[in-house]
Formats: structure tokens, sequence, C-alpha cells
């Protein structure tokens, strides 16, 4: 039993992974330059040094890409916001 648990716990990952890997490289060529104002133009050591971290948290780029964001969201922790004042 712990073992079918281990494999199906594998197995989830790799495909997550993968989903992640097919997402990350039209959105690294496409996605990213209409999200991110300073990504125009980039050469493609950029777009490489970015790829993986676009195919691990390609839920969130996802979102973003549906929804037409076009900025990066500005942060607002406590230290941010004391700096203004």
């Amino acid at each position: 039993m712990l073992e079918t648990f281990a494999k199906a716990i594998v197995y989830t990952l790799a495909v997550y992974a993968n989903v992640g890997l097919v997402f990350s490289v039209p959105f690294v060529w496409l996605g990213v330059q209409r999200l991110d104002s300073e990504a125009q133009g980039s050469g493609i050591g950029f777009r490489l040094l970015i790829l993986p971290g676009v195919a691990a948290f390609w839920p969130m780029f996802l979102q973003r890409w549906l929804r037409g964001v076009v900025e990066p969201p500005v942060d607002k922790n406590p230290h941010r916001l004391s700096s203004k004042t």
C-alpha cells in the first residue's frame, strides 16, 4: 500500500512537470513579453534562464496569461509599505 502511494506521488509530480515543460516553451517565446514589458526584446539567454521557473510555477503564469495581466503585481508587504511614508 505504501508503495502504491509513493508511485502515485511520483506519477503526479511527473505529470505536473511534463505539463509545466509543455506550457513553458510557448509561454517563454510568446507570453512573457506580453505580461512583462521589461522582457520585450530580451534574448535567448534570458528566455532559457526563466524556462525552469516558468515550468515549476506554470499554474500561476497560465492564470496571469489567461487573465491578460500586463504587469507584475506590486509588493504590499510591511517593509515596502513603511518605506513609502
